[in-house]
């Protein structure tokens, strides 16, 4: 998180290809353990359903070179639980 006042925080992402080979797409995806909602995202698209998030990339930003990266941040609100850090998963699409 770049920045939490227990209410809402800011998160900055950035999605790395580990592979050998360049990938023409993204997704990652998490669950939050509490109460929030994200409440606007920038360099891709998401949805949320519940506790459950999708990002996927933006029109720009899906092709990533092998060892290249993308990004994407975002702000969210919280109406109860703490802010911690979820586990996130990469996929390649």
């Amino acid at each position: 998180m770049s920045s939490d006042w227990g209410a809402g925080f800011n998160a900055d992402v950035t999605v790395t290809n580990n592979g050998t080979t360049a990938i023409n797409g993204w997704k990652v995806t998490w669950t939050y353990g509490g109460q929030q909602k994200i409440s606007n995202l920038w360099n891709g698209s998401y949805t949320q359903t519940g506790q459950a998030v999708t990002v996927t990339n933006a029109a720009y930003n899906g092709a990533v070179g092998a060892g290249g990266s993308a990004s994407f941040g975002f702000g969210a609100t919280n109406s109860g639980g703490s802010n911690a850090v979820p586990t996130l998963t990469c996929t390649a699409l």
